[in-house]
């Protein structure tokens, strides 16, 4: 069984992290979506509420199931069989970041692979980070995250 990782930290989940999850899903017998805590950012949901919010709103990908864990990522996915990683890009600078970690990742644990997939066009300008300053704001997210999402 192959089994793929997409790791983030998903505060919230938009409509370009769900295009993402769909098009991986089809790479793989089983992705998980890993919702971990980056210690740089504070978070607008909290772990367990990320989790229910993507539980909600990937229901429709029948091969995913989903996480939440601390730690380093190449443990846990050894831990669970995964053997890539998947990872969104929606500009160069995203490519630069994660070029650099997929790097490291392939020295810590040769045996995971790291597949980029870009982005749609129709969500690349859409970050995690832009939607939580919009809803702290009042504005509108209508396209930008799935309804359910928007409701919370």
């Amino acid at each position: 069984m192959r089994i793929g990782i997409c790791p983030g930290s998903f505060d919230p989940v938009t409509n370009g992290h769900i295009d993402i999850f769909e098009r991986g899903s089809k790479l793989v017998d089983k992705l998980i979506i890993a919702v971990f805590e980056n210690p740089t950012k504070k978070p607008l949901f909290t772990m367990k509420e990320r989790e229910e919010l993507l539980l909600e709103t990937t229901k429709h990908i029948h091969n995913v199931e989903v996480v939440s864990f601390q730690g380093l990522l190449n443990e846990y996915a050894i831990a669970h069989g995964a053997t890539i990683i998947i990872r969104g890009l929606r500009a160069l600078s995203d490519f630069e970041y994660e070029f650099q970690r997929a790097l490291l990742m392939k020295k810590v644990e040769p045996k995971i692979e790291t597949v980029f997939i870009m982005t749609s066009t129709n969500y690349s300008y859409i970050s995690s980070t832009g939607i939580r300053e919009l809803a702290c704001f009042g504005g509108k997210l209508d396209g930008m995250v799935p309804a359910y999402v928007e409701k919370n």
